[in-house]
């Protein structure tokens, strides 16, 4: 695909999620449709801010996690977005510079800057597919995602904030299903999703009772509703500093893996669910690490 070819899929009068993502972090690669649905939605939940840096922290805690701790060596990574510091395949090549990663995206913009900017040691492999979550068999088999990665062995499956831009209608546990059932024992689902269930029923409303640039996009779930999407996976509990935590749940994406001390924002200025999950080796293999 050609520079033009890009520049002619790119609609920059419409905003886009990774663009306004973007935006909140406090990027450059994005427009002015993308920063007006910021900020109409930072009007009406200011914290999002610092949702979308706690997003932004949890990815990088688990991929660390999953290669230094877990052995993890190849990556999934789905919903991609722009480039930022620290991506998926700079946290897990730091750990080992022969790991594998494969990031999908389906907006050209993301694509054009995944080409310039994501690029590989010389001992491991990143690749970008152009593609799009609602189709999982099709990401699945491209030549760039069988090239790069062994899915007879480990994968981390990364839905980083992404499941909650697929709507109830696009069926997304069985997009998750799909992947999931493709992967080996022991690989990993690495999900966060947007809830409302923090907020205070003024925000909800405010987020949900009037249309604004982006609100239609976006399917909140609960804590219930985004627990499915690990059904048939145990969820993991870090190997804590001292030994009081409690077995693994389904949490805020600000709690996992964050170090004691290290205290954090009250979980409704994230309002994020999410968790690192292993898929057992056997029936009988059920335990946490």
């Amino acid at each position: 695909m050609t520079s033009d070819d890009l520049r002619e899929r790119i609609d920059t009068t419409r905003p886009h999620p990774a663009r306004r993502y973007n935006y909140w972090l406090g990027g450059k690669d994005n427009y002015a449709a993308d920063r007006e649905s910021g900020d109409e939605i930072a009007k009406r939940w200011p914290a999002i801010v610092t949702a979308v840096r706690e997003n932004r922290a949890f990815l990088q805690r688990a991929v660390r996690y999953s290669a230094e701790q877990l052995g993890i060596r190849q990556f999934l990574d789905i919903g991609t977005g722009l480039p930022s510091a620290d991506n998926t395949h700079e946290v897990a090549q730091r750990a080992d510079p022969a790991c594998r990663i494969v990031y999908v995206d389906n907006d050209p913009l993301v694509l054009a800057h995944a080409r310039a900017l994501l690029t590989s040691t010389p001992e491991g492999v990143t690749a970008y597919i152009d593609a799009d979550l609602r189709e999982p068999a099709k990401i699945l088999r491209d030549p760039g995602l069988v090239g790069a990665l062994d899915l007879n062995r480990p994968v981390a499956l990364l839905l980083v904030a992404v499941l909650h831009f697929i709507p109830e209608t696009a069926d997304p546990y069985a997009i998750v299903s799909t992947l999931k059932d493709a992967l080996a024992p022991g690989s990993l689902l690495v999900l966060s999703h947007g809830s409302f269930d923090l907020l205070p029923q003024a925000t909800v409303t405010a987020l949900t009772g009037d249309h604004y640039p982006g609100n239609d996009h976006f399917h909140a779930r609960t804590r219930v509703q985004v627990e499915r999407f690990f059904d048939g996976f145990d969820l993991i509990q870090p190997s804590p500093d001292d030994l009081e935590r409690p077995p693994p749940e389904l949490g805020v994406i600000s709690d996992w893996a964050r170090a004691p001390h290290d205290g954090g924002p009250a979980p409704e200025q994230v309002s994020t669910w999410g968790a690192v999950a292993r898929k057992p080796r056997s029936r009988g293999d059920r335990s946490a690490a």
